[in-house]
């Protein structure tokens, strides 16, 4: 024993040896516990370099005599329970190593050095359990692990706890490389960068706390890409680090709460585009504009998204109604103060205009059948035009129409059951002459003082209004149908229009010689406007109460007729066309089809109009 003891002195007094050619720096920042006198641990200022640190053993002089070494063992004990191991010469372990070099088998010492061991140790683990984010810690665990690798360099304790300060290194290497990568924005989701830095990190101490708040700060710096991406409108990236996220920790609430706010985000902005793409939609070239916004809007909302779609449907709106909606009934606001025609959006759409050669009752003039597109939608009057409606005209204006200026029209003559020519009779009188309620459809106009009243209510509410094209009236009176009659087969049901039927009665008892049978009215006459049912698009008496007037002039067929739905005009004509049944019509007049030339000046009770207006 006495020889292996030397042996093992002999070592130590090697490697101190060795160690005592460099000149010791300060460590008196190295274990504050201890103070003492500089010099004792190398600190290197490269934490890398921590490792290889080695323990300068201070240098300990006995003195001669019988009392020396146990005066040395005794100054060694009070230093260790003051608990100054290894800083300076008066420090534990140096002194039961200078007393054991004098005598090695000197048991009080080599148990004091033990003690030494286990509380240099014991220093060191409680140095380490604060290493984690504390590098004065770390310092202090490199410390005791520099002296026991000196001391006791072949000890089983002393190498496990050797172990774990080269753990603790590789974690405080791992931690501090992560948080230069945080900072320098490598999140390492791709594979390089803080986040496999900290999972190795985690695999050498699982839960390890500073580990464990780099890795939420990846989590927060992915989540916070998430955003940005999605404050720029990239949902589909901001789902995409959301995910890369949701995998750092799982089962947190952390990336369920961004989803949610992202969820939030989008919703916000698919609306502000939805309102600013309607709000484009009354600009100039506002269709282009919104749709522009309509496909940034479709980059960031979900399939099928309801405010996506709206914007879609009033996108198609406007191109084919503008700032309208298909059966919207409106008035414009007059200059003076009036209100215009009640209008009602016509929807845009296509049709087969004409009689096909098998129809019976009619006429080559209904012919060649063509197919005519309405590639943007209008507005009709919801009834013909009233007689109050045009006393506003001519209160306003003064106008003078023809019967009034020629003073007499053609009105019907009970006694005879013929028209007949009569004085005195103008657009304020019925059909018999007499004066005329508001509620009736004016009657004894020209197709002039027609268009003169269409012109009129353009000035007066600043849009476009006219009387309406040969086929917009065909295509209203048909409303999406394709029978022979508006109604469809055969004869008309019960409330079909003011038409002549086989149960009507003149005031006399005339009967009619050519009627609808088993149809009957009540009406001998045109009705007050808007008595009888609307079609399927909201508009009244199409198919009876009056004949009317529209902008086309009259010709023989439809060869050569204008492609769209524009109304057929040639410069000066004297002829126009007038459509629809009326009150007097025989069952062919009330075909859909049908139309008839008259001479534009023509004025008589069977003859009113209405007007169309442009959207």
């Amino acid at each position: 024993m006495r020889r292996s003891a030397v042996l093992v002195l002999a070592l130590l007094l090697a490697l101190c040896a060795a160690c005592s050619r460099d000149p010791a720096p300060d460590a008196g920042a190295a274990d504050g516990a201890d103070g003492g006198p500089s010099g004792s641990v190398t600190i290197s200022g490269d934490d890398s370099a921590a490792a290889a640190l080695t323990w300068r053993r201070p240098a300990v002089a006995l003195e001669d005599g019988p009392d020396a070494l146990g005066e040395a063992r005794e100054r060694a004990q009070s230093a260790l329970e003051a608990d100054r191991l290894y800083e300076g010469e008066g420090a534990a372990i140096p002194l039961f190593l200078a007393v054991l070099e004098r005598d090695p088998e000197d048991a009080r010492a080599r148990k004091g050095l033990a003690s030494a061991r286990a509380r240099l140790i014991a220093r060191g683990d409680a140095a380490l359990a604060d290493s984690g984010d504390d590098a004065e810690a770390l310092r202090r665990a490199r410390s005791a692990a520099a002296v026991a690798r000196v001391v006791w360099p072949e000890d089983e304790a002393t190498q496990a706890y050797l172990q774990r300060v080269d753990v603790a290194d590789r974690l405080w290497e791992l931690n501090r490389a992560a948080e230069a990568d945080l900072e320098a924005g490598r999140l390492g989701e791709s594979g390089e960068g803080a986040l496999p830095r900290l999972r190795e990190a985690l695999e050498l101490a699982p839960e390890q706390p500073r580990a464990m708040q780099n890795l939420a700060a990846v989590e927060s710096g992915l989540i916070r890409r998430a955003e940005n991406a999605a404050a720029e409108g990239e949902f589909a990236a901001a789902a995409q680090w959301l995910d890369h996220a949701e995998a750092i920790r799982p089962g947190m609430e952390t990336v369920p709460d961004a989803r949610e706010r992202l969820e939030r985000m989008r919703t916000l902005r698919i609306a502000r585009l939805r309102d600013q793409g309607v709000a484009a939609l009354s600009e100039f070239d506002g269709i282009a504009k919104a749709r522009a916004i309509l496909a940034e809007l479709l980059l960031v909302a979900a399939p099928g998204d309801p405010l996506a779609a709206d914007l879609r449907e009033r996108i198609d709106l406007a191109v084919h109604y503008g700032l309208f909606r298909p059966g919207q009934v409106f008035t414009d606001a007059l200059a003076g103060g009036a209100r215009g025609p009640r209008m009602i959006v016509v929807p845009h759409g296509a049709f087969t205009m004409g009689a096909p050669a098998t129809e019976a009752g009619s006429s080559d003039s209904e012919r060649p059948q063509r197919n005519v597109r309405f590639e943007r939608g209008f507005a009709m009057a919801v009834t013909e035009t009233t007689v109050g409606e045009y006393r506003r005209f001519v209160n306003a204006t003064g106008y003078q129409t023809r019967s009034a200026r020629r003073g007499f029209s053609m009105v019907y003559d009970e006694r005879s059951g013929n028209f007949v020519r009569r004085s005195g009779v103008d657009w304020r009188h019925d059909d018999l002459g007499r004066e005329a309620r508001d509620d009736a459809p004016v009657l004894h106009v020209s197709a002039v003082d027609a268009a003169a009243y269409a012109d009129w209510l353009s000035e007066e509410s600043g849009q476009r209004y006219r009387l309406p094209s040969e086929a917009e009236f065909e295509y209203v009176l048909r409303a999406g149908g394709e029978g022979p009659y508006p109604w469809g087969e055969g004869a008309p049901p019960e409330g079909a229009g003011n038409l002549t039927g086989a149960l009507d009665r003149s005031p006399g008892g005339r009967r009619w010689s050519n009627a609808f049978p088993d149809y009957g009215d009540g009406h001998w006459g045109p009705a007050p406007v808007g008595r009888f049912a609307a079609n399927r698009w909201g508009v009244h008496d199409l198919a009876g109460n009056l004949s009317e007037w529209v902008a086309d002039c009259w010709h023989d067929n439809y060869r050569r007729a204008p492609a769209d739905a524009s109304a057929w005009v040639n410069p000066g004509c004297r002829n126009h066309v007038v459509r629809g049944g009326s009150w007097s019509s025989g069952p062919d007049q009330a075909r859909s089809a049908w139309r008839m030339p008259a001479q534009r000046d023509t004025t008589n009770a069977r003859i009113g109009f209405r007007v169309v207006r442009e959207i």
